[in-house]
C-alpha cells in the first residue's frame, strides 16, 4: 500500500497505439556500439480513481502518422476502451508536451480540460518553431487545437509543478521540450512516475544517455534526478516508449488482440530501471 493508508489510490494502465522500427543508434545521444534496431512504442496512459479517469498524452493523428510513415493501431478513445473505461467519462487531458505523437487526437475528448504547462503552449506558438528541427516535431494543427481550445475554455495552462487531483501530481521537468511534465501518481504498488519524454527508454536514464530530441541537456539530466526522487523506486519509474513495458506489467491481449499493460500492478523483473 501507499504510504498515505486511506487516500487516493490510481490505477494506470499503459495501451500501446503504434510501435515502429528505428536504428538503436537514432535513441541515444551517445549510442556507443548500439547496432541494429530497437522498437519505439506510442503509448496512451489511462489512469482511473472513482469516478476520475484521466487520460495521459493522446498520440499522434492518423495524418500525421501517415504523413510520418506511422501506422495509428488505436486512437486516444480507443486506447481508453481498451483499459476498459468509456472514453465519455474522461474530463481530463494531461498533455506531458505537444510532440505530434503526444498531442493529436486530443478531439476524441471534447467535453474534457486538457491540461498542459504555460512554458510549453509558448514554446510551440513562439518565435523557436520558426527553426524547421524543432518544428518537425510538432504538428501546427495539434497546436492550433490547442489553442481553439484554449479561447474556448476548455484547457488549463500551468506555470509549474501542479496538484491535479488526490493522488496525482503534476512536476515540470523540460529538457524534451521547454515545457515537458511527469504525472506522480499514487498507486496500491506506491507512487509511480509517468516519465513520458522526460525518458523514452529505461536505459535513456538508467545510462544518463539522452533521447537525442531535446532543447536543454542540462534540464534534462535535472529531470532524471526529479524523476527518481518522485518514484518510489526506481522499479516505479515508467518511460514515455519503452517496448518493455508490455513484458514487464502483466501485459494481456484483450479479445481484439490489443496489449495493455496495468502500471498499478508490481512488474515481473523488480530490478528493471535500476540505475
Amino acid at each position: 500500500m501507499p504510504e498515505d493508508e486511506g487516500a487516493a489510490v490510481w490505477e494506470v494502465w499503459a495501451v500501446r497505439v503504434a510501435t515502429a522500427n528505428r536504428p538503436a543508434r537514432d535513441n541515444y545521444l551517445h549510442p556507443g556500439d548500439r547496432t541494429g534496431e530497437e522498437a519505439i512504442d506510442f503509448i496512451v496512459f489511462v489512469a482511473a480513481c472513482g469516478e476520475d479517469v484521466v487520460v495521459i498524452d493522446t498520440g499522434f493523428s492518423r495524418e500525421a502518422g501517415e504523413r510520418r510513415g506511422r501506422f495509428l493501431q488505436l486512437s486516444a478513445a480507443d486506447a481508453v476502451r481498451v483499459a476498459g473505461l468509456d472514453p465519455a467519462t474522461v474530463r481530463t487531458v494531461v498533455l506531458s508536451h505537444l510532440h505530434y505523437d503526444h498531442a493529436g487526437n486530443v478531439e476524441d475528448f471534447p467535453d474534457a480540460q486538457v491540461v498542459v504547462q504555460q512554458a510549453e503552449l509558448e514554446y510551440a506558438a513562439g518565435p523557436a518553431m520558426r527553426h524547421h528541427r524543432l518544428n518537425h516535431f510538432f504538428e501546427a494543427d495539434d497546436v492550433v487545437t490547442i489553442i481553439r481550445r484554449l479561447y474556448a475554455g476548455s484547457v488549463t495552462v500551468l506555470d509549474g509543478d501542479h496538484d491535479l487531483l488526490p493522488g496525482f501530481e503534476l512536476r515540470l521537468v523540460a529538457g524534451h521540450t521547454r515545457g515537458s511534465q511527469v504525472a506522480r501518481i499514487r498507486t496500491a504498488r506506491g507512487w509511480i512516475v509517468l516519465a513520458c519524454d522526460g525518458a523514452h527508454y529505461f536505459d535513456n536514464i538508467c545510462e544518463r544517455n539522452p533521447f537525442p530530441a531535446l532543447v536543454d541537456l542540462e534540464q534534462v539530466f535535472d529531470g532524471y534526478e526529479r524523476i527518481e526522487a518522485l518514484a518510489s523506486s526506481a522499479a516505479h519509474i515508467i518511460p514515455g516508449h519503452d517496448p518493455r513495458l508490455f513484458e514487464l506489467y502483466g501485459s494481456v491481449p484483450n479479445e481484439a488482440g490489443q496489449v495493455v499493460a496495468a502500471l498499478h500492478t508490481p512488474p515481473t523483473d523488480v530490478t528493471e530501471g535500476r540505475s
